[in-house]
């Protein structure tokens, strides 16, 4: 008599007559990035042609630029100043980057027009910057003490820049530039418009107070409707014709004052999304635990609502970080202006690339941050969603 097979005598001897299937390890071509590759990729002779045309024009792109940014590029040339001689680069006739640009020119770049033997000064501010924003980004530094911190750095930074005090030389405001003058324009355009923009978002909401709801609303359509450079050239020109007769605000200021509004006026409607969005239980059981209304406001309806809108918000930061670049047109230095200026000299005109892309690293680095600070943000007040 033939056995039973082995799995007839399994299902025999199971009390319920099943035996679990036997595990089995996917293919290794179905998981992981081999996986996702044909999926995506390679998942018919249409999708594979192009992913290997598109592949041989990065490789051929990729290999061109190395070769005109590294292999032949000319990295420093003699003399300096008036003296330069840029021979080396002209004679690459555009096959390799004259990066000797950079080395001469980025003092300039970075600081403007500032005295050189004091560019320590605002090389010091934009590492204080710098240091400012990682301290902030830090959750556990979320206390009022922050605030403090910013006082106190803001504190130094004006008084670096400036001087005039602790023995350091007087520097006008006509002779900043740079970098510096960037970082001082969107830093204090965020750290000034954002609680502005909050204030107007609930001023617009303010059923119960007609005339602060249609001051803001007013605010921000008038606001809205213009262009940025609009609002420089009337802070530019305009503004000082309203101002009492010996009374100046210098350019610096007027073009700061100008960001900010501009910038208060589309962060509010951001910050107006969110409150929006925000569901009516929410204000209703703050009412029901009887707050008043800022507290009922600052701990438990604006958290909440900035956590939706953190994406435009820091959007909106991303684009006024990048619009300070516009205040070239007022004749302030900014970091792109500065670039503009310094191959406007004869010995370097014709290698605005190499400039341009020095700038645009810059500008990339900044934001790239904001932007990935921002996604890690979102998924960590959003981890709660997802369980």
């Amino acid at each position: 008599m033939t056995p039973p097979p082995a799995d007839a005598a399994a299902i025999g001897s199971s009390p319920e007559g099943f035996v679990p299937p036997t595990t089995r390890t996917p293919p290794v071509l179905s998981v992981g990035f081999i996986g996702w590759m044909r999926a995506n990729l390679f998942n018919s002779w249409l999708s594979t042609a192009v992913t290997l045309l598109l592949g041989y024009l990065i490789i051929r792109w990729t290999l061109g630029f190395l070769d005109w940014a590294v292999f032949n590029a000319v990295w420093s040339v003699p003399g300096t100043g008036q003296q330069v001689n840029t021979t080396a680069c002209r004679e690459m006739k555009g096959i390799g980057a004259c990066w000797a640009l950079i080395g001469e020119k980025y003092r300039f770049i970075l600081f403007g027009l500032y005295p050189f033997d004091q560019q320590w000064r605002p090389a010091i501010c934009i590492v204080v910057f710098i240091g400012l924003y990682v301290v902030s980004a830090m959750r556990r530094f979320w206390r009022r003490e922050l605030l403090l911190v910013w006082i106190a750095a803001l504190t130094v930074i004006g008084i670096l820049m400036w001087g005039g005090v602790f023995g350091l030389s007087y520097v006008e405001q006509e002779r900043w530039g740079g970098l510096i003058i960037t970082l001082i324009l969107s830093t204090f355009g965020i750290a000034f418009a954002f609680p502005l923009a909050v204030l107007v978002a609930l001023g617009r909401r303010a059923n119960n107070l007609p005339a602060v709801k249609a001051l803001c609303v007013v605010y921000v359509e008038l606001i809205r409707g213009v262009p940025l450079i609009s609002l420089l050239f009337m802070a530019s020109v305009m503004f000082p014709l309203f101002l009492p007769e010996g009374m100046n605000i210098d350019k610096l200021l007027r073009a700061q004052i100008a960001i900010i509004l501009f910038a208060a006026a589309y962060l509010a409607e951001v910050v107006r999304g969110g409150l929006q969005a925000l569901p009516r239980g929410q204000y209703e059981a703050a009412e029901a635990l009887g707050l008043s209304y800022w507290n009922k406001t600052g701990l438990i309806i604006l958290p909440q609502a900035l956590r939706m809108v953190i994406p435009p918000l820091v959007n909106t930061f991303i684009g006024m970080f990048k619009d300070t670049s516009l205040v070239l047109i007022i004749g302030i230095f900014d970091l792109l202006n500065a670039a503009k200026t310094a191959i406007i000299e004869p010995a370097w005109q014709g290698f605005g690339i190499e400039a341009y892309l020095a700038v645009a690293a810059i500008y990339f680095v900044f934001c790239f941050a904001m932007s990935k600070y921002s996604a890690g943000l979102e998924t960590e007040f959003n981890r709660h969603r997802n369980r």
